[in-house]
């Protein structure tokens, strides 16, 4: 089995894919590409919250004709999503893209030819994207070992016309399907392979979904790039992929807030108090360990292994710092302490 730190080493820009630990967080942008402001707004966005590497739909000439424009002024590399018209891909690749996502079976071969050919002449990467979902044989989904060999099939094919830098992704929106496909291919392609779970719906099926099928192959150290696909804004993807990531121990700079799920014993609004701390820190890229607890059952405990604790009483709140007694505040006041130790922590002004 190829872990990641054994698969090859694809540049795509400036970010480093395979060959170590790190694994690189991407989302793809939701706006209409022609649309220059919306898109470099969201990629900044993005960019500014911790993603790496993000992706482009090209639909059409118009956001072919954007993309030298966005490129130059991304923060981040950008890859450029094509379906079914190559002209597009080689359109991409010329404006300056630092890698292209294609679905080798909606595109001929003798087009696909082409894009390779042109993708290594401009030296960029292309990822292999084999989602089950759209890629049909007589108009039935492929089974597992179908896409595998599909996969297979195209990769032989880059291969003897000289081209390398290829990341793979084999995705399925059931999370069993996904887990199966990674653990397969990552026993037969020294590739980087992006993961994740396609098509994996809004915000709380997505998270069970992605965690279900992904943190079991993160863990046996499968996966060079990750995207958790979310219904909506991508931005809520970001702090997703960061979270799963931190608890395989893959990332380090992730806000951890640690909260009781509320009973009898609560006399205060600790929900008020928590929605406040997470809305301020959702974008937050530290490493901080904060207990906002109910009573001093539990509270006590944790409040003395975290960073910022906090349990409550009838009339006031307990604060520690650093698992010590800091202060004790009125209910009200409560946010305004805990915002004032985040910032002492994260330098946030």
């Amino acid at each position: 089995m190829f872990l990641r730190t054994q698969t090859k080493k694809i540049m795509v820009g400036g970010v480093q894919i395979g060959h170590s630990n790190h694994v690189v967080i991407q989302s793809m942008t939701n706006t209409k590409t022609s649309n220059i402001n919306q898109t470099l707004k969201q990629i900044k966005n993005l960019f500014s919250i911790g993603c790496e590497l993000v992706r482009v739909a090209i639909l059409d000439t118009n956001d072919s004709s954007a993309l030298n424009k966005i490129i130059k002024l991304s923060p981040c590399p950008i890859i450029a999503d094509i379906h079914y018209n190559y002209k597009f891909a080689i359109d991409a690749i010329n404006a300056g893209v630092s890698g292209i996502r294609i679905n080798p079976a909606n595109i001929k071969l003798t087009d696909l030819k082409k894009v390779v050919e042109s993708a290594k002449k401009n030296k960029i990467i292309i990822r292999i994207g084999v989602n089950q979902g759209s890629t049909l044989n007589n108009k039935e989904i492929l089974s597992t070992k179908q896409l595998i060999n599909l996969t297979q099939k195209y990769v032989s094919q880059f291969e003897k016309w000289g081209f390398y830098d290829i990341v793979i992704s084999l995705k399925s929106s059931n999370p069993f399907t996904t887990q199966q496909l990674y653990l397969q291919a990552a026993k037969i392609f020294k590739y980087p392979l992006h993961v994740g779970v396609t098509e994996a719906g809004s915000k709380t099926d997505a998270v069970i979904k992605s965690t279900t099928a992904l943190i079991p192959i993160l863990q046996k150290g499968i996966g060079n790039t990750i995207r958790i696909s979310i219904t909506g804004n991508p931005l809520q993807e970001i702090s997703i992929c960061k979270k799963i990531l931190k608890q395989v121990n893959l990332y380090k700079n992730v806000i951890e807030i640690i909260s009781c799920p509320t009973c009898g014993r609560l006399s205060w609004s600790l929900e008020n108090l928590l929605s406040q701390v997470e809305e301020y820190t959702k974008n937050i890229d530290k490493q901080l360990k904060i207990a906002i607890m109910g009573c001093s059952v539990n509270g006590i405990g944790e409040c003395l292994h975290s960073d910022i604790g906090v349990y409550g009483t009838n009339d006031k709140l307990i604060v520690y710092l650093k698992g010590k007694k800091y202060s004790i505040t009125k209910h009200n006041d409560g946010f305004k302490t805990i915002k004032s130790l985040i910032n002492k922590f994260v330098s946030i002004r």
